[in-house]
């Protein structure tokens, strides 16, 4: 059945794109926009936390974050590969939300399935507007739809931004959505006798919170998240970047 929605984000595990945007998805549904979340897996190869756990962590960030959707394509964690069937099974999700615009992650980076999910969301976001594609692969009968644009989001390696969005004013929303990810990142007054992690320690959170500053301090506000683009950026109205 298809939900139409404005803004899609796309990410490997739950608590990805809270991660790497998740101020730019409560701005963007905040304004009124229609914005869902798919993960790719259910990230159960995690050192930290069950399927069932995350699962439960992710609707209550998508509560926060005030989203239209939540799905999930149940690929295998640790096999995001490019093949026929997880093609199919992105591309459906393409169809079903008809989103204008596609937010994924970056290409490059220290996890191999942020790569992957990366390389298979970009190719299905073209194949997903091929009338006669997947032959054989039945994607529920949904019409082909390709989005008008798609963005990469940050999340462990670095880039040089040509998008730089002010999320002033939901940074606090950001912080809860990805505190409701108890299992995964350090939050205060909640204690976890489950093995420490890169991501579990205190020092991440307070890292990630310094990012937002630092690019906030480059647009010349208080908090802002990165994004690249590898296509031109269109401009209806020159003027549009004098307003923010």
């Amino acid at each position: 059945m298809i939900q139409k929605t404005d803004v899609l984000f796309f990410g490997a595990h739950p608590d990805d794109v809270e991660l790497g945007c998740g101020g730019t998805v409560h701005k963007l549904s905040s304004s009124g926009l229609k914005v869902g979340i798919v993960d790719l897996t259910r990230g159960e190869l995690g050192t930290r936390g069950t399927p069932a756990i995350r699962k439960a962590e992710a609707e209550e960030a998508a509560r926060i974050l005030g989203l239209t959707v939540r799905d999930n394509c149940d690929i295998s964690d640790g096999h995001i590969d490019i093949s026929r069937e997880n093609k199919a099974r992105v591309i459906q999700k393409i169809r079903q939300y008809q989103p204008d615009l596609v937010i994924l992650p970056y290409f490059s980076d220290r996890h191999p399935d942020h790569v992957n999910a990366s390389k298979l969301v970009k190719e299905c976001i073209y194949y997903a507007g091929t009338e006669k594609w997947p032959v054989g692969i039945p994607v529920a009968d949904l019409p082909a739809w390709r989005p008008k644009f798609y963005l990469y989001y940050m999340l462990a390696e670095p880039f040089e931004p040509n998008v730089i969005v002010d999320i002033t004013g939901h940074e606090e929303a950001r912080l809860q959505a990805f505190r409701a990810y108890k299992s995964q990142f350090f939050v205060p007054g909640h204690d976890s006798n489950e093995k420490e992690t890169w991501i579990s320690r205190p020092e991440f959170s307070e890292q990630l919170q310094a990012r937002l500053r630092f690019y906030g301090y480059q647009i010349g506000t208080a908090f802002a998240e990165p994004f690249f683009s590898d296509q031109p950026i269109p401009l209806a109205d020159l003027m549009a970047l004098t307003r923010r």
